[in-house]
C-alpha cells in the first residue's frame, strides 16, 4: 500500500491562500503568487511541478478547495483519478471526464479508507486546503508532509499551522531541493 503524502504550497510565513477566498479570488487575493513556481519558475520547478502526481492513485480536498477550483479544473477535472472531498455537506459524485469527485461526510478516516481503496498500491495525496491538510496531520492520519516554501512574506491570508494543536507533530527531514522560486521540503511524519 502505498504513503498518505499531504502538499502544500505556502509563503516563508506559513500562508497557503491569500486573504478574501472567493470564486473571483480562487486562491485568496494575490494567492497565485504562491504558485508561480510550478508554472513560471526555473527548469528544476518545472521538474518538481512535473513529479507532483507521480505514484498517485487518488486524492484527497477539502470542500472549500472543491468549491473554489471545480471550474478551473476544466471537462478533465484536472486530477485524472477519483478525488473524495471531505466535507459536512452531502453531494452527488461529480463526474468531469476521467476525474470523479465524491463527496464523504462520515470523517476523516472514512474518506481516507476509501482513498487508499481507490489508490490501491499507489500514493494518497492531500492536496488541501491548508484547514483539511492541518485536520490530518493532527490526527496523526499522514506519512509524508511536501511543502513547497515561495520567498514571498505575505502578512495575512490562510495559514497552514494557525491553530493550537494540542500535542507536537514530529517531522524527520528527508529532502530538499532549492530552486530560485521555492524551496520544496520533504518530511516523514513521525507519528
Amino acid at each position: 500500500m502505498g504513503n498518505v503524502i499531504a502538499e502544500i504550497s505556502m509563503s516563508a510565513d506559513g500562508i497557503v491562500a491569500g486573504p478574501d477566498t472567493s470564486t473571483d479570488h480562487r486562491l485568496g487575493r494575490d494567492g497565485n503568487l504562491l504558485h508561480d513556481w510550478m508554472f513560471e519558475g526555473t527548469e528544476a520547478d518545472a521538474a518538481v511541478a512535473a513529479k507532483l502526481f507521480d505514484g498517485t492513485g487518488a486524492f484527497v480536498v477539502g470542500r472549500s478547495m472543491f468549491d473554489v477550483g471545480v471550474e478551473p479544473w476544466g471537462d478533465d477535472g484536472t486530477f485524472k483519478k477519483p478525488v473524495f472531498v471531505v466535507t459536512n455537506r452531502p453531494h452527488e459524485p461529480v463526474v468531469k471526464g476521467p476525474t470523479t469527485f465524491t463527496f464523504v461526510t462520515d470523517g476523516l478516516e472514512s474518506t481516507l479508507r476509501q482513498a487508499k481503496a481507490a489508490a490501491g498500491e499507489e500514493n494518497v495525496l492531500l492536496m488541501g486546503g491548508g484547514t483539511t491538510l492541518r485536520q490530518f496531520l493532527l490526527a496523526g492520519l499522514v506519512d509524508e508532509l511536501r511543502l513547497h516554501v515561495v520567498p514571498l512574506l505575505f502578512g495575512t491570508g490562510v495559514r497552514l499551522f494557525d491553530a493550537e494543536t494540542g500535542r507536537h507533530v514530529r517531522l524527520e527531514r528527508t529532502a530538499v531541493q532549492e530552486t530560485p522560486n521555492a524551496t520544496h521540503l520533504t518530511y516523514r511524519v513521525l507519528n
